[in-house]
């Protein structure tokens, strides 16, 4: 595992518009080649609740980061893991759903239409009959743990002197935790993934919400996307992903090129890894 404090890096992004603001990105992609990102931060209080010699239950598709993360750490701590996957058993089970069964996660698939119900009371019970005193962790690891966890982020290096710090939302949980750490001064900067996210609730003085760069929604990836992901690569060596850093790179670029922050601003952008979405492409179509 990479020490926190070596994480953050300057970005050096050729474009003359984009040169003159100073970019640090702080890359928690580097700092564990399974949990990495934002997913240990996440899960970290998640694991502190649980019961001994009690399993863990949490949820995710086909291609999901947090269910890999979520079964490696299970495996380092010794705890029975379980994954709720959206979805009926394919034929040939995904890279990402190897490797979590691979670290010892229980895999149980359902439909669509029963996995849309992973925060209902009654769906949750019944899970809870089948396996008593399991610690049920929500999807993403979201939740009032997931956000404290996600404060820590801000604490791993000294981020005082930044006015902005910009992060993907996937469910929300990262944006909180940073807006909860961060300091009076600081503006927090949310790309919303999913096509139709409710940003009221994460809307306020200290909030910027750029909604409008989900490329139709999670996980969706037009020719656009990919083509930037590439170029950026080339020209930074930083990779990227189609779910989120991917969106949340070029939605501060475009901003960023349309003087979108104030003169003088120092902008931190939270890299929160989860690189595993691009093995759902076919090869060649990204050059890492």
């Amino acid at each position: 595992m990479n020490h926190p404090s070596s994480l953050i890096e300057r970005l050096h992004w050729p474009d003359d518009a984009i040169r003159p603001l100073p970019v640090d990105v702080m890359r928690l992609d580097k700092l564990h080649p399974v949990v990495s990102g934002n997913k240990w931060f996440k899960l970290k209080e998640h694991l502190a609740l649980t019961t001994p010699g009690k399993p863990i239950l949490t949820f995710g598709g086909p291609w999901s980061n947090h269910l890999v993360a979520t079964a490696y750490a299970a495996q380092q701590a010794g705890i029975a893991a379980i994954g709720i996957i959206r979805g009926e058993r394919p034929a040939a089970p995904s890279a990402t759903l190897e490797e979590a069964a691979a670290y010892g996660m229980q895999l149980e698939f359902i439909s669509r239409q029963r996995y849309l119900q992973k925060e209902d009371p009654g769906f949750l019970g019944e899970l809870m009959h089948r396996y008593p005193g399991a610690y049920i962790i929500p999807e993403g690891g979201g939740g009032l743990p997931g956000i404290t966890g996600s404060e820590a982020i801000l604490r791993i290096s000294d981020t005082a002197a930044y006015t902005h710090i910009a992060c993907a939302i996937g469910t929300g949980t990262t944006f909180q935790g940073l807006l909860r750490a961060a300091a009076p001064h600081q503006v927090i900067v949310g790309v919303p993934v999913l096509k139709g996210f409710d940003i009221s609730p994460l809307q306020g003085p200290n909030t910027i919400l750029l909604p409008q760069y989900h490329f139709g929604g999670y996980a969706r990836h037009p020719q656009t996307l990919l083509d930037f992901m590439n170029r950026f690569y080339r020209e930074t060596s930083i990779p990227t992903d189609i779910v989120y850093t991917g969106k949340l790179f070029y939605a501060l670029t475009q901003s960023i090129r349309r003087e979108f922050f104030p003169a003088q601003s120092r902008l931190l952008i939270i890299h929160s890894g989860g690189l595993q979405g691009n093995r759902s492409l076919a090869i060649g179509k990204l050059q890492f």
